[in-house]
């Protein structure tokens, strides 16, 4: 089974960072993805969809950090259904993105950098700050060779 979400969009407010009880860091925002197309009128009409994220520990500290209203984020992690009660008893859901990683997309004043392509996730966005294993040096990696599976697409 997969359950994997990829976003690329704009925060509609700054995150909003709480920590828990047990020292748990978490943070909500919510991100705005666009798609574009022409009705039968051969007019151009956007449609924008909202999807709420979470961050949790690492990740929530680098987006209070990082990120703020109208960021452009990259945003990977997976779907997850919440069931609650409202007042009156009635069954409630809220479906969020759990982000098990994140990135600014946003140019950053004062950078060397040259490239948009240094902007796009690597393996070391998705090792957790507190790991001990080292950087992944992208020179010396070997090309990826994909095995076959029995998947049927």
């Amino acid at each position: 089974m997969i359950n994997k979400v990829t976003l690329i969009g704009h925060l509609g407010k700054d995150p909003e960072v709480r920590t828990l009880e047990n020292g748990a860091v978490v943070a909500r925002f919510s991100v705005a993805t666009n798609e574009n197309y022409k009705d039968k009128n051969g007019e151009w009409q956007s449609i924008t969809e909202w999807h709420n994220v979470v961050a949790w520990r690492n990740l929530a500290s680098r987006a209070e950090r990082d990120l703020k209203k109208g960021s452009l984020v990259y945003v990977e992690g997976k779907l997850s259904t919440r069931k609650w009660q409202d007042q009156n008893g009635n069954d409630r859901y809220n479906t969020d993105v759990v982000a098990l990683s994140l990135r600014p997309l946003d140019k950053r004043e004062n950078s060397g950098s040259s490239g948009a392509m240094d902007s796009f996730p690597s393996i070391s966005d998705e090792l957790p700050s507190t790991s001990t294993q080292p950087a992944a040096n992208t020179n010396t990696a070997k090309p990826v060779v994909e095995q076959d599976d029995d998947l049927p697409f």
